[in-house]
């Protein structure tokens, strides 16, 4: 079973550093601005390195609490903000709650890596075994 965490961190992470970059766009920005989204111009870029480094923090396994947290602070607002569901209507409700749905799973699996950690197979296990070896 430890065999299953390595890959769960490698797709797990992929969503967010293929949409990462995506985020240091012009068209993102327009479209964080027309969803009403205060300071676009900088909060947008700043989400991008946000969910970029997050997402290879875990990925890699160094610091993949602190990457989880990072995961959750890109998530929570950029779900709010940007998947408000509640507030469209027809085929755009239905594409807005599907997103909105999909990243509060991403956030869900964000909070159990941030209390269980990268597990083995990470440059965290690494750390901590080798500090245990030497104490």
């Amino acid at each position: 079973m430890k065999y299953l965490v390595l890959p769960g961190r490698i797709l797990y992470s992929f969503i967010f550093l293929i949409s990462a970059p995506g985020l240091f766009t012009r068209q993102s920005i327009a479209y964080a601005i027309a969803k009403a989204v205060p300071l676009a111009q900088l909060a947008v870029p700043a989400a991008g390195v946000i969910a970029f480094v997050g997402a290879v923090s875990i990925l890699v396994g160094y610091r993949a609490r602190f990457g989880a947290w990072l995961i959750v602070l890109f998530l929570v607002p950029v779900t709010i903000m940007m998947h408000n569901f509640w507030a469209a209507a027809g085929s755009a409700r239905v594409m807005q709650e599907i997103n909105f749905l999909k990243n509060t799973s991403m956030l869900g699996a964000a909070l159990m890596i941030a209390y269980f950690g990268a597990g083995p197979f990470s440059l965290d296990a690494r750390r901590a075994r080798d500090s245990s070896s030497s104490a």
